[in-house]
């Protein structure tokens, strides 16, 4: 089985950085996109594995919602299951083409819209209006100087109550000490983000860290995180939790053994 890292064009040494541009040709002109997301949740069995078995266990709190987010849907992996647990939805992504496929995918979907962006901005988005904002193997190939505009628009963009969680790098943390990242490029990661910098990023903006979590991404290393924040004065008395998990893939590769029996079932038509 083909690697996930395999299948994107990392960058090279000598620009190690993945910007705006390049993110925007990588997955809006050169990746193919051969299995419509789909080859990058593989290491869970697919992404309905990894939904439940991973995801939705973090997320359970705050799905259903009213209004959902979604930055950088790419092709609508976790679009699928985002749609169906909103009222309206909007996706933002920086790939005239990602958008273009999840309006093609989705059409039948009224209460969702798609928008293109620069990578920066969430201008189209309303503020105060979501109750979820949701990015996921999207945002770790963003830099700092992305994260830093878009963390406190984030912010701006939650209704009252409302919660963001975002997967983004964790490189930075795991530079050599010249400044060298990892020998694998932490496949295309930011290299100027880590957990810290994030949470300084989420309290700089006006935020509150729920929950971050530090975890290890197809056995590369500890090069990603996921954050969940929101405004403090929705969560008064709560104290930042900080995880660390290196068993994050150990995890994925139990949720890929037991779910494969159940995942080959046939679903029946339910009368509701």
């Amino acid at each position: 089985m083909t690697a996930a890292a395999d299948l994107v064009p990392l960058p090279t040494r000598e620009s190690a950085m993945p910007d705006i541009a390049w993110n925007g040709k990588v997955w809006g002109e050169n990746y193919n996109w051969p299995d419509g997301g789909e080859e990058w949740s593989a290491a869970w069995g697919g992404s309905e594995a990894q939904w439940f078995g991973s995801l939705y266990p973090r997320l359970h709190r705050w799905l259903p919602a009213r209004r959902i987010l979604e930055i950088a849907p790419g092709h609508g992996r976790w679009t699928k299951f985002l749609v169906t647990a909103c009222d309206e939805y909007l996706g933002i992504d920086l790939a005239e083409s990602c958008v273009a496929a999840c309006r093609a995918r989705f059409a039948g979907a009224t209460h969702a819209h798609f928008i293109n962006n620069d990578g920066q901005s969430l201008h189209d988005a309303p503020d105060g209006s979501f109750d979820f904002i949701f990015s996921f193997d999207s945002l770790v190939h963003a830099e700092r100087d992305v994260l830093e505009r878009y963390i406190p628009q984030m912010l701006q963009k939650l209704a009252p109550g409302g919660v963001a969680f975002i997967h983004h790098s964790n490189l930075l943390a795991l530079m050599g000490p010249g400044g060298e990242p990892p020998t694998v490029l932490g496949q295309g990661r930011g290299s100027t983000v880590s957990a810290a910098t994030v949470a300084a990023m989420v309290e700089a903006g006006g935020g509150l860290v729920l929950v971050q979590e530090v975890i290890d991404w197809l056995n590369t290393g500890m090069i990603d995180a996921m954050t969940t924040f929101g405004r403090p004065q929705d969560f008064p008395g709560h104290t930042p939790v900080h995880l660390t998990n290196p068993r994050f893939m150990e995890q994925a590769a139990l949720i890929r053994e037991f779910q494969s029996p159940y995942g080959r079932l046939p679903r029946q038509p339910q009368n509701v």
